[in-house]
C-alpha cells in the first residue's frame, strides 16, 4: 500500500495550501512584470500546484499566468525572485506552520493503518514534499512505514515527480511488490494520474477538495471521502 502523505494520512495539505497562498499572493502583490498578477486562489492550487514537487508547482503556476522568472538553483535564498527562490520561500512558510501548529493524523487514516498493520501488509509513503519525514515524526507515525520516498529522496535518485509514476514504482520495488499487486492512495489529481500511469493494481482517490468526479476522471478506480470507509465495520454496510 503506497500512501501519499499530505491530505491522505495527515491534514498537512491544509498547511501547504496556506503556505502556498501566503507566498504567491505576497509575490503577486509586488510583481510588476508581464503576465497575470491577479490574486492566487484555491483553484490555482488544485489546478497547478497540488501534489507536485515544490519547484514544479512554482513553475507550472507561473506558466499558467504567463509570468517568466529565472530558474535559479535550490541554493537560492528565499528572498530571490526565481523559481527556486519562491519554492524555498514556500518551504520556509510551511515549516513555520508545522512548528507552530504541529500535526495530528486523520482519525480515519489511523484506523486504516491499524487495520493494515494487523494484516501485515507492507506500507510506504510517497510524497512530493521534502518535509515528509518531519511530518511523520510530528504525527507519531514514522514507524508505520517501511520506506518513505520524499521529494528529497526523489531528487537524490533522479526520479521525476508526480504525475509521473516513478516515485510510486520505486516505493513498490523497495517493498518487493510488483506494481499490479500494489495500491496507490492519493488526494491530488497529479498523484492519481501517477498511479494510473504506473499500472498499479488499484488507485484510490481521497477527496479532500479536488472532487470525486475530478479524481475519477484522472484515473482513480475508487474515490472515498475518508480512509475509514476502507476499514471493514467502519461503514454502514460493513464494506
Amino acid at each position: 500500500m503506497l500512501f501519499d502523505l499530505d491530505g491522505v494520512v495527515t491534514p498537512t495539505a491544509e498547511a501547504h495550501m496556506r503556505a502556498w497562498s501566503d507566498m504567491f499572493n505576497a509575490f503577486l502583490s509586488s510583481y510588476t512584470g508581464d503576465g497575470d498578477s491577479s490574486p492566487y486562489t484555491e483553484v490555482d492550487y488544485f489546478a497547478q500546484v497540488d501534489g507536485k514537487p515544490r519547484y514544479d508547482g512554482v513553475r507550472d503556476f507561473l506558466s499558467s499566468r504567463g509570468i517568466v522568472l529565472p530558474e535559479g538553483t535550490p541554493a537560492d535564498p528565499a528572498s530571490a525572485d526565481t523559481v527556486c527562490g519562491l519554492g524555498n520561500r514556500k518551504n520556509d512558510a510551511f515549516n513555520i506552520v508545522l512548528e507552530r501548529d504541529g500535526v495530528t493524523a486523520y482519525p480515519g487514516s489511523v484506523l486504516l493503518l491499524d487495520h493494515l498493520e494487523r494484516l501485515g501488509i507492507p506500507l510506504a509513503v510517497v510524497s512530493s514534499s521534502a518535509n515528509a519525514p518531519a511530518v511523520l515524526e510530528a504525527a507519531g507515525l514514522a514507524d508505520r512505514f517501511r520506506t518513505v520516498v520524499s521529494g528529497t529522496v526523489a531528487h537524490e535518485l533522479g526520479l521525476p515527480g508526480k504525475p509521473e509514476p516513478d516515485t510510486f514504482l520505486h516505493a513498490a520495488q523497495v517493498l518487493g511488490a510488483p506494481a499490479d499487486r500494489a495500491v496507490v492512495l492519493e488526494d491530488a489529481v497529479s498523484g492519481v494520474r501517477a498511479g494510473a500511469a504506473g499500472g498499479f493494481g488499484l488507485v484510490i482517490g481521497v477527496d479532500r477538495g479536488a472532487g470525486h468526479a475530478t479524481l475519477a476522471e484522472a484515473g482513480a478506480d475508487v474515490v472515498v471521502s475518508d480512509l475509514a470507509e476502507l476499514v471493514p465495520g467502519e461503514t454502514e454496510d460493513g464494506r
